[in-house]
C-alpha cells in the first residue's frame, strides 16, 4: 500500500488457522482497496495447509505477518492489534472479504463526524465459492439495546478509533465467539455507533466449516455470561431472548446450513 501523510493511517488484522481456500480472496480484499493508507497485518497460527506459503508470498505488502502457535482467534486478533499503529482500527477474519471502497467509505465519515467511534456499513452472506446468498441483518443500535441483545453490527462491516480501543481493549480472550460483542459493548459505554445503510463493506462467507454454522450457540451463551459479568439481571430482555434462542437454535443451524447447502447444489444468488 502507498502510504500518505494526509490520510489517517489504517490497520487492519486477519487471524487466520487452516484457511487457505479463503486466504487469498481476503487478502486481495484488504490489499485491493481504493484507500491508499493501510497497514495490513496478519497473524496465522502455525497453520498446516498452504496458508504460510500465501502469505509470505504478499510479504512484501504486508506491514507485518507471522506464523505460529497461538491461543486462538482472539489472542491472534489481539496479537496483531498490539502491532497496530493506525488512527482507525477493523479486523477481517480470514473467510471474509471487504468490497473494495469500504475502507475509504468508512474514513470518509469518521473523519466528517469526530464524535462518532465505531461505524459499520452493511454486509453480504456469501458462499463458499463467493457468491452472495443473503444480507446481513444490519441496523442502528447503541449501548442500551446491545445491553438487551439488539447487536446488528456485522463485525466484518466494523471500523473504529485507534484511541478507543486503547481505552477499552484488548478483546477478552476468555471469549471464543462473543469478543466482537464484548467490543461493541464497551466502545458504545465511551462514544457512538453509527450504522450506514445501503453501504456495503464487506461479505460474511458461510460454509460448513464456519463459527457462525458450526457454533452458533456458543455465541448467545458467551452474550449471557456478558450481561451478567457487566451486573445485568437474570429478568432481562436479553436472558429471554437468550431462552427462545436456545429453542431455535436447531431450526436457526438448519436454516443456515440449508442455504449454503443450496447455494452450492444449484449455484443460485438470492
Amino acid at each position: 500500500m502507498k502510504m500518505t501523510d494526509t490520510q489517517p493511517l489504517v490497520s487492519i488484522v486477519t487471524p487466520s488457522y487452516n484457511q487457505s481456500r479463503f486466504l487469498q480472496a481476503a487478502m486481495d480484499s484488504v490489499l485491493g482497496q481504493s484507500y491508499p493508507n493501510i497497514e495490513y497485518i496478519v497473524i496465522d497460527g502455525g497453520s498446516s495447509d498452504e496458508s504460510p506459503a500465501m502469505i509470505a508470498a504478499r510479504g512484501d505488502q504486508l506491514a507485518y505477518w507471522v506464523s505460529e502457535s497461538d491461543k486462538g482467534q482472539t489472542n491472534a486478533i489481539n496479537k496483531g492489534f498490539d502491532r497496530a499503529k493506525g488512527e482507525i482500527l477493523a479486523w477481517l477474519n480470514s473467510d471474509d472479504t471487504y468490497e473494495p471502497h469500504a475502507v475509504a467509505q468508512a474514513v470518509e465519515y469518521l473523519s466528517a463526524h469526530p464524535q462518532v467511534g465505531l461505524v459499520y456499513g452493511e454486509a453480504n452472506f456469501i458462499d463458499e465459492h463467493g457468491r452472495v446468498i443473503g444480507r446481513f441483518p444490519a441496523a442502528q443500535t447503541d449501548h442500551a439495546r446491545l445491553r438487551q441483545g439488539y447487536v446488528h453490527i456485522p463485525q466484518q462491516a466494523a471500523f473504529w478509533r485507534a484511541d478507543l480501543w486503547r481505552r477499552v481493549g484488548p478483546l477478552d480472550e476468555n471469549l471464543y465467539f462473543a469478543m466482537d460483542y464484548d467490543l461493541w459493548l464497551k466502545l458504545t459505554a465511551v462514544s457512538e455507533a453509527r450504522y450506514l445503510p445501503g453501504r456495503v463493506w464487506a461479505n460474511f462467507r458461510l460454509h460448513g466449516d464456519s463459527k457462525t454454522i458450526a457454533e452458533d450457540e456458543r455465541g448467545w451463551d458467551e452474550m449471557v455470561q456478558i450481561h451478567y459479568r457487566d451486573g445485568g439481571s437474570r429478568l432481562s430482555i436479553i436472558t429471554i431472548k437468550y431462552v427462545f434462542r436456545k429453542l431455535l437454535a436447531p431450526l436457526v443451524t438448519w436454516r443456515r446450513r440449508s442455504r449454503v447447502r443450496q447455494a452450492r447444489e444449484y449455484g443460485t444468488d438470492e
